[in-house]
């Protein structure tokens, strides 16, 4: 959610998406983004349980709002780049109608749109180019693409800390979720800061000249749901939102916080 549209794919600096990419088991990364990946976990090996944690949040959010709500409009704001069950891809096998919008700015993410515009015959499934950080821009995008006279899921999965103001980050979620009609819902997850080996693994990261990712107090991350309807259980790790029955072990924890919330 960094680059300018249209600039240079630069793989001399590690960049988030393709790191995040390599810790799901992805292909799509350089041996820059490897090298700052295994340097993270040397000093934070729990961050692939992040990552592996905040796909299956993203899976089962999905899953409850195509299936127990019946949402058949999804946004999905800085989405990152392809792994397994992208959110259209989750959507359109409970409601093979379904419409998925993805959002990003990135030109690597771009070059690689032509992957997340596989869609269900039944459904359709677009991308648009624009920044979280100007999030009108990302609602006049939005409307020639989704209904906003029906409800529509705003998806935020671990990219609010890329904006570094916390006061920029509630503008984002107010204007977006603004332009939303009742009955529409967000969900997201993002990192905290509670844990000092993410902190310190975040800041070496920070200081290679990769774009930085704020890790914020619990606390503020509660707060990007003010004047929603959080669904139960609330604003909880990963993996406590509405786990599913794991007969082989326990999902490892993390302090990654999430949550779905209704606009009421």
């Amino acid at each position: 959610m960094t680059e300018e549209p249209g600039s240079i794919i630069d793989t001399s600096v590690p960049h988030s998406a393709r790191i995040w990419n390599y810790w799901l088991g992805g292909k799509d990364n350089y041996p820059v983004d490897r090298a700052a990946g295994d340097q993270y976990l040397q000093v934070y090996p729990g961050i692939v349980d992040i990552a592996r944690a905040g796909r299956n949040f993203l899976a089962r959010a999905v899953r409850y709002l195509a299936g127990e709500q019946g949402i058949r409009q999804f946004l999905d704001v800085g989405t990152g780049l392809p792994t397994v069950d992208n959110t259209h891809e989750v959507a359109q096998r409970v409601a093979p109608e379904s419409h998925i919008v993805y959002v990003d700015n990135d030109p690597l993410v771009l070059s690689h749109a032509h992957a997340l515009l596989t869609s269900r015959p039944e459904g359709e499934t677009s991308y648009i180019q624009a920044d979280m950080l100007q999030p009108e821009q990302v609602l006049s995008a939005a409307r020639e693409k989704l209904d906003f006279d029906r409800p529509i899921a705003v998806m935020l999965m671990g990219v609010l800390g890329h904006v570094d103001s916390y006061d920029d980050v509630l503008t984002i979620i107010r204007t977006l979720t603004g332009g939303l009609c009742p009955g529409s819902y967000l969900a997201l997850y993002d990192d905290t800061d509670t844990d000092e080996a993410h902190n310190e693994a975040q800041q070496q990261y920070d200081d290679t000249g990769a774009v930085p990712y704020r890790l914020r107090p619990p606390g503020q991350i509660i707060g990007y749901f003010d004047g929603l309807e959080l669904v139960e259980p609330g604003v909880v790790a990963c993996e406590d939102w509405r786990p599913e029955p794991n007969p082989f072990n326990d999902a490892p924890k993390t302090s990654t916080l999430c949550g779905v919330a209704r606009k009421p």
